[in-house]
């Protein structure tokens, strides 16, 4: 073997070495929209038939169920029992855009949760002492301390996100017209 074909060959060697773990951390699991029965995008029936037949919930029917007076948004409030203290459901003209699960510490750690996602689906996107996110350009799921799971459709989040701003806008224009009167 001449000195330069030893050489592509080391240098080639090194390459894989070096890079694999990226090739192989590419090859992660796609971020979940999931957790048990319930999903980002599930309509309110099939939220509360879900929440009825899960044991892990104590679903009481339409009472955990309010209105907010925004654009067809509805929020579902319920204990849990057991791994899940609290559990909300934000929905947006009738689907589930944003599922938080509030986990019991005693029974739970959030070291345990946070290693599952890192094993399953790589490293965070962003992490610092109060969160760990994943995202991908339709989903974005965080793990917050003590111990809350969010599960985000990142398209109407950011559809919300972008209304508000408008509205804000109209408002700081209309508060600047009032203050340029004096």
């Amino acid at each position: 073997m001449s000195h330069r074909n030893c050489f592509c060959h080391c240098f080639f060697i090194f390459f894989l070495v070096l890079f694999f773990p990226a090739v192989v951390s590419a090859q992660e699991n796609e971020l979940p929209r999931q957790f048990r029965k319930f999903s980002l995008g599930m309509d309110l029936d099939d939220l509360k038939t879900n929440l009825l037949g899960d044991s892990y919930f104590n679903f009481r029917g339409d009472r955990d169920v309010s209105f907010i007076p925004v654009r067809e948004q509805s929020l579902v409030e319920t204990t849990g029992s057991s791994f899940i203290r609290r559990a909300f459901f934000q929905l947006r003209d009738g689907q589930v855009f944003i599922m938080s699960f509030s986990l019991n510490t005693q029974m739970v750690d959030h070291y345990s949760i946070f290693t599952q996602f890192t094993e399953k689906y790589g490293e965070p996107s962003w992490l610092d002492p109060g969160i760990a996110v994943w995202e991908t350009d339709e989903t974005r799921i965080a793990i917050e301390r003590p111990l809350t799971v969010k599960y985000i459709d990142k398209v109407v989040f950011e559809d919300i996100v972008n209304e508000s701003g408008l509205v804000e806008s109209g408002y700081v224009r209309l508060r600047q017209d009032f203050i340029n009167e004096f």
